[in-house]
């Protein structure tokens, strides 16, 4: 597996934005993991309602005080400026600056992130103690900002199934320096390529998508939101999967919303229901979120849940530098990255119902390593030779198998034998290894 720790810190430091050299940097950097096509839209080519704005790139800002003393430094720390500021050259008081100046009072130490992405200005962030102790005088700024004509950036992949129908994973890039609010979604989306990649039957062809958030998404499908909606089975936008929370939580799509749930919102519930310990669900709602909020527009309507763990508006560290890798931690992306695979596994297999290849009597499973091959007292417990479980793996085999009439799916399976869908995959895994079941697609 991928060091995702040693992704992170090439990342973090970058000062990505909406557009600009740091998206495409980041863009490259997780190329080298997984091949990603970067596509591009230019600055005034009208995506939907919007306008791709100018491309912002930034050559250094400071804020220099009365007595030539640092208050800010972008070089230092990169969101110490407003996000798309402006250039600007000036000498002001401390009065003429306050404006300009951004900082939170019930976060003293933290430097915030603020942007401006489509309308003009300029601005610098601080922590409040910092700002409240700032003397008197004449403080220069300089700015060294540059907006001009570009492009908006994408990326995509792509890994082939049995059927082009299609499942799409997509995560944003468009924050500077902060951890579980920004990489900690491309990050996870790294391990469920990986994971997809592995696996050893695909019935649903997989695109990956990374792209700035809002704008990026609406490039994105003002480009192929029309070529793959049609062939669209589901999808999942992965957000803020680290932090302190225990549980993962889903964010169920629009058609959920409006009393028509798709597979993937039947299947989060399940999750949920099944496991409530680790999973929780919130309905959808337009009024805040992330991507899903542009893949599941009216005109869209596109069955695309959200994943999380410690979402936006659960930690006060949100938006502010103290987002940092000890608050994010990498075993918890790398965590829920694991367990979302599953999910996705459990929802590939779903959609194609489940055969017995040898539906006349019991198939000879002791040939096959599936079955004892030594009949005592002493092993009844066993589900194999070397597998102790008081047959547990051999019952739910044996039911699988009964149940396998190309009728019913993983989901229904699971439900009648009363365990986890995701608790089966490594007994079907090894059924269909050995051809004695098969996931046949309806046509």
């Amino acid at each position: 597996m991928i060091d995702l720790s040693h992704v992170f810190d090439r990342l973090f430091p970058i000062c990505r934005s909406i557009t600009g050299p740091g998206l495409r940097e980041s863009l490259e950097i997780l190329g080298e993991y997984m091949p990603l096509k970067q596509h591009a839209v230019a600055s005034g080519e009208q995506v939907l309602d919007w306008t791709v704005p100018n491309e912002w790139s930034v050559e250094g800002a400071q804020l220099i005080g009365p007595n030539g003393e640092m208050i800010c430094d972008f070089a230092i720390n990169n969101l110490h400026l407003v996000n798309y500021s402006i250039p600007m050259q000036a000498s002001l008081s401390l009065e003429e600056l306050q404006p300009y100046l951004h900082s939170l009072p019930h976060l003293p130490d933290a430097i915030p992130y603020v942007t401006s992405y489509y309308n003009p200005r300029w601005g610098f962030c601080l922590p409040h103690r910092q700002r409240t102790a700032l003397p008197d005088g004449t403080y220069r700024v300089d700015i060294r900002t540059t907006h001009a004509p570009g492009a908006v950036n994408f990326a995509t992949t792509r890994l082939e199934g049995d059927s082009d129908e299609t499942v799409l994973i997509s995560s944003y890039l468009c924050h500077p320096s902060m951890a579980n609010n920004e990489l900690s979604g491309p990050l996870g989306l790294l391990r469920l390529y990986e994971h997809i990649k592995a696996m050893p039957h695909r019935n649903y062809t997989y695109e990956f998508l990374l792209c700035p958030e809002t704008i990026g998404s609406i490039a994105y499908l003002s480009q192929f939101g029309a070529e793959i909606g049609p062939r669209l089975a589901g999808g999942m936008v992965l957000t803020c999967l680290g932090g302190h929370r225990p549980t993962l939580n889903f964010k169920l799509s629009r058609r959920d919303w409006l009393g028509r749930p798709g597979t993937m919102d039947r299947l989060a519930r399940h999750f949920a229901v099944t496991y409530p310990d680790q999973f929780e669900l919130r309905p959808f709602t337009p009024v805040s979120g992330s991507d899903e909020r542009q893949f599941c527009s009216p005109g869209y309507d596109f069955p695309v849940i959200q994943a999380a763990r410690t979402v936006y508006g659960q930690f006060v560290e949100y938006h502010t530098s103290m987002d940092d890798k000890r608050f994010m931690r990498i075993e918890q992306v790398e965590r829920a990255a694991d367990r979302l695979a599953e999910f996705i596994e459990v929802f590939d297999t779903e959609g194609a119902p489940l055969k017995n290849t040898q539906p006349y009597g019991e198939p000879q499973l002791g040939r096959r390593g599936l079955y004892p091959t030594i009949n005592s007292p002493m092993n009844r417990g066993n589900s194999t030779d070397n597998a102790t479980d008081q047959r547990q793996t051999l019952n739910r085999l044996l039911m699988i198998l009964s149940l396998s009439d190309g009728s019913r799916g993983l989901l229904e399976t699971a439900e009648r034998i009363g365990c986890g869908p995701d608790q089966l995959l490594p007994i079907i895994r090894e059924l269909r290894r050995q051809d004695i079941l098969v996931a046949e697609r309806r046509v």
